[in-house]
């Protein structure tokens, strides 16, 4: 059953047409902005992030109720200042066409590749980073030359309203704009007719996204999460793995689409591995209340929701080990899950949240099966030092990307495409594969007066055919 939609929705989506359209012109006034130009729009955006950062850090924490300002420097900030800055010393590199082999028998001739921005992008942004996933796209369509319509998450409206004003101080709304409004707003977003639609979020809702993209033929980067394991070796030192583990666990109160979702440990190492999680943790926070350090969870839902995850595990037979007191409003305490089992929601669902289960394995191939045998996640995450089994890792699972003895750091190297796989997504961006997504490869192929291919031409069965049959068709 379709729902009504707002009495206040017609003039938002008309709106959006309005928006849309006017971006569509400008790129058509404007199809292949110099390297020059992009260079400019990225200086624009950086100096809109770098002199504004203390607003940013208020008004995502305000969204949170409480979000830590060095996870929001360290999370967001950074890595989106030094994503513009690698993308605008990479740019003439990008843009350069690349020059083609062209086969003997169609001399004399040349072929070369161009890239050519696509037109306009739509992105939608989630709430758990609102503003490292917003930039960085921003900064693959914009290097790509393209226009870009950007929709923020209504679960953080303070930060979606104070990106729009930064933005809208640095770019014309035909370049940039930035859509606020709740879920119809989004659903009527991803209905326009983009040129390429780059959706992070829930697996559930990018299938609706797609479908909705699929009515106008529009291409689809999704970005979805899922399940990312942990795999701790037989032989890692407990306390390295469980550290690090901890890191990418508690960073953002575990409400990361990278984070690591569940651990697998042997069998005989889950005590210790316990007592050395546990210890990590309570050193990063020696207390959740009044703690600047700790982030509070997005909204009281979602405490409902990991409350219920907890409930569930606990009637069917789960050993919560919970690390603190309950903390003061949203900041939920970490807690550790012991003997869970399938049919707990908690190893269903992405968790996105303080939660951490274990599951026993006897060997490294029960780990690879067990891994193996559920949709293939976002991120996975292997701590041992043997590069044998590191590469036996490499080689026999499947993720969107990987660290090895390391969490979501990852995501932060500009280099590196970021991208999941079969339920955690579809497509890449970041660095050079961000500039490709948003750009249309297009492939020329050149002659100048002298045309050898009329040799070719019919009528057909003339000696000369015959003889280029005879060297070229082997």
């Amino acid at each position: 059953m379709r729902l009504p939609l707002p009495e206040n929705s017609a003039p938002q989506h008309d709106e959006l047409a309005v928006q849309f359209d006017a971006q569509r012109r400008a790129f058509a006034a404007n199809p292949m902005p110099t390297a020059g130009q992009r260079r400019q729009w990225l200086d624009g955006l950086h100096r809109a992030l770098s002199t504004e950062r203390q607003a940013i850090i208020n008004a995502i924490s305000a969204d949170f109720s409480h979000r830590s300002a060095d996870e929001t420097l360290l999370g967001e900030l950074m890595p989106s200042l030094h994503n513009i800055r690698y993308a605008q010393r990479q740019l003439k590199r990008w843009t350069r066409p690349s020059r083609r082999r062209v086969g003997l028998a169609f001399q004399p001739a040349s072929a070369k590749v161009i890239y050519q921005p696509l037109g306009v992008v739509g992105v939608i942004v989630p709430w758990n980073y609102p503003l490292f996933l917003a930039i960085g796209p921003l900064v693959g369509a914009l290097s790509a030359g393209n226009r870009v319509m950007l929709k923020l998450s209504e679960a953080t409206p303070a930060t979606g309203q104070l990106l729009k004003t930064l933005l809208g101080r640095v770019f014309s709304t035909d370049l940039v704009s930035v859509v606020l409004g709740e879920a119809d707003v989004g659903v009527a977003f991803s209905r326009l007719p983009f040129d390429h639609l780059l959706f992070t979020g829930a697996t559930s809702i990018g299938r609706h996204v797609m479908r909705a993209a699929a009515e106008n033929l529009t291409p689809v980067t999704l970005e979805l999460g899922g399940k990312s394991p942990a795999i701790v070796s037989a032989d890692v030192p407990i306390e390295d793995a469980a550290q690090r583990i901890a890191f990418g666990k508690t960073f953002n109160a575990g409400q990361t689409c990278v984070a690591p979702d569940y651990v697998l440990v042997p069998r005989d190492r889950i005590d210790a591995f316990v007592a050395a999680y546990t210890q990590a943790v309570t050193g990063f926070f020696p207390a959740l209340d009044d703690n600047p350090d700790y982030t509070a969870i997005i909204s009281p839902r979602h405490v409902a929701r990991l409350e219920h995850y907890l409930t569930d595990a606990r009637s069917k037979g789960a050993k919560v080990i919970s690390l603190f007191e309950r903390g003061q409003g949203r900041r939920m305490p970490f807690s550790l899950l012991l003997d869970v089992s399938d049919d707990m929601i908690v190893m269903q669902d992405e968790i996105f949240g303080p939660l951490l289960p274990i599951v026993p394995y006897e060997t490294i191939e029960q780990a690879f099966d067990y891994i193996n045998a559920r949709p293939r996640p976002l991120a996975l995450y292997y701590f041992g030092y043997d590069k044998a089994e590191q590469n036996r890792v490499l080689e026999q699972t499947h993720s969107g990307g990987v660290c090895l003895n390391d969490t979501l750091l990852h995501v932060a190297q500009d280099d590196l495409p970021f991208g999941g796989i079969g339920a955690s997504g579809m497509g890449h961006y970041h660095g050079r594969e961000g500039f490709l997504t948003f750009s249309k490869a297009k492939g020329v192929f050149i002659k100048q007066r002298f045309n050898a291919a009329r040799l070719i031409y019919p009528p057909y069965g003339k000696a000369l055919q015959k003889l280029i049959h005879k060297l070229f068709i082997r």
